[in-house]
C-alpha cells in the first residue's frame, strides 16, 4: 500500500468520565460494542486493522466488496466492527468470528455477517488529516461516505447534549456501551486518550461463590472473585469476577475467604457434571477453557456460596455482565437467595435500525 498515513498505527483513545461534557464545542456518538478498526484502502488492496495492530481481514472476507462499493479508492477510516442482531449488538457473536478455519470463517460471514460503522478519516487521496480539527475530518467523512451502503455505515453524532442524554439512556438496550464525546477542534492523537466515553455504572448484590489466586501470589494472594446470581429456578450462574483490588486487600481477602472454602467442593453447584444441576449445560459455570483464554489457568477455589458482595458493573452481555465488576463493600445484612436476575435494572431493546438510519446533524 502506498498510503500517506499507513499500518501499523495506534488508534486514538478516550478515557472515562461520569457524565457528558457541558458547553460548547462538542461532537456526541452513541458509544459502539464491538471490535475497534481502522480501514487501510489503496485500490484493491486493504487492512482492518485492530485495536492491537493485529490484521482483521480473513476473518471477515464479507466485507471486502462492501468497502470496495462505499469507500474512496485511497484512504484510512477509523470506526467499530459490529454485529447486530434482532435483540441488538451482540459482541459473543463477533468473538466468535475470530476462528482459525477458514471453512468456518466463511460460514460465520454468512450465517453472522458484520457491519462496519466509521466516524473519522485520517487521510484520503494524499491528503493527511490528521491534524485537521475534528469537525472539518467528519465533515470529509460525510463527503466522501454520502453513497455508502449497507454493510458500510458513518455513525450517528449530534452536538445537541440533550439528544446525545437521551441516546445514552435508551440506546443501552440495543447493545451500545454508551455515548461518545469528541472536541471538535480536536486533532487525531493516535494512543493518546483524547477522547470521552461516558458509560453506564450500576450496582448489584451476588453470591460470591469461589474466587481465583493471584497470578504472582498462588496462596497468599486473592486474584478475583466469582460472582454468582439465581435464576428463577434457583440455579446459581456464574456471571463474573470481580478484581482490581490492592496488594494489601488481596492479603486480607485470603483470610475473610478461607472459613467458606471449608466443605465447599462438597455440594458446590459449579463443581460435577453439569447435569447434575438440573439445568443441564445451560448453567452458565466458570472453568471452561476457550480460545480466548488459551493455556490461562482458569481453575477456582470454591467457596461455600453464602456471602453476599455489592459490586459496579456498566452493563449486561446476556446474562454475564460485559466487564469485570468492581467490588464494593460486603454485605452480611444480605442472604443470598436474594441475589437474582431479578434485581437487575432491564433496559428495553431500541432499534437498531433507527440508529443506523438516522443522518447526521
Amino acid at each position: 500500500m502506498k498510503l500517506v498515513v499507513t499500518s501499523p498505527l495506534k488508534p486514538m483513545l478516550a478515557k472515562r468520565v461520569d457524565a457528558l461534557p457541558k458547553g460548547d464545542g462538542w461532537l456526541f456518538e452513541p458509544k459502539w460494542d464491538g471490535f475497534r478498526t481502522i480501514v487501510f484502502r489503496d485500490g484493491r488492496d486493504r487492512l482492518l486493522q485492530s485495536r492491537d495492530l493485529k490484521p482483521l481481514d480473513r476473518y471477515f472476507p464479507e466485507l471486502e466488496a462492501a468497502i470496495d462499493d462505499s469507500l474512496p479508492d485511497k484512504v484510512v477510516v477509523d470506526g467499530e466492527l459490529v454485529i447486530a442482531s434482532d435483540a441488538g449488538l451482540d459482541f459473543s457473536a463477533l468473538q466468535t468470528r475470530i476462528h482459525p478455519a477458514a471453512s468456518r470463517v466463511l460460514m460465520l460471514s454468512k450465517e453472522i455477517p458484520a457491519s462496519l460503522v466509521l466516524w473519522d478519516m485520517l487521510c484520503i487521496g494524499d491528503e493527511d488529516l490528521r491534524q485537521l480539527p475534528f469537525e472539518q475530518r467528519r465533515a470529509r467523512l460525510e463527503q466522501a461516505l454520502a453513497g455508502a451502503r449497507p454493510p458500510v455505515f458513518v455513525t450517528p453524532a449530534t452536538r445537541d447534549r440533550a439528544v446525545a442524554q437521551d441516546w445514552f439512556e435508551r440506546f443501552e438496550g440495543a447493545g451500545f456501551d454508551g455515548v461518545m464525546a469528541k472536541q471538535l477542534t480536536g486533532t487525531y492523537q493516535p494512543g493518546k486518550r483524547a477522547m470521552l466515553k461516558v458509560k453506564h455504572q450500576r450496582t448489584a448484590d451476588c453470591v460470591v461463590a469461589g474466587f481465583r489466586w493471584h497470578k504472582s501470589g498462588k496462596g497468599t494472594l486473592v486474584g478475583s472473585l466469582l460472582l454468582g446470581l439465581y435464576d428463577q429456578d434457583e440455579v446459581l450462574h456464574h456471571v463474573g469476577v470481580a478484581a482490581s483490588f490492592k496488594q494489601a486487600r488481596r492479603e486480607q481477602l485470603v483470610q475473610e475467604l478461607a472459613p467458606y472454602r471449608e466443605g465447599a467442593e462438597q455440594t458446590h453447584p459449579w463443581l460435577g457434571e453439569p447435569s447434575a444441576t438440573g439445568e443441564g449445560s445451560d448453567q452458565r459455570r466458570p472453568g471452561a477453557p476457550s480460545r480466548w483464554s488459551g493455556k490461562k489457568d482458569l481453575s477456582f477455589v470454591p467457596l461455600r456460596p453464602e456471602l453476599v458482595a455489592e459490586v459496579s458493573y456498566d452493563h449486561m452481555q446476556g446474562r454475564r455482565f460485559r466487564h469485570t465488576a468492581h467490588f464494593k463493600r460486603w454485605r452480611s445484612d444480605k442472604p443470598p437467595q436474594v441475589c437474582t436476575y431479578e434485581q437487575l435494572e432491564v433496559v428495553p431493546p431500541h432499534e437498531l435500525a433507527a440508529v443506523f438510519e438516522q443522518r447526521p446533524s
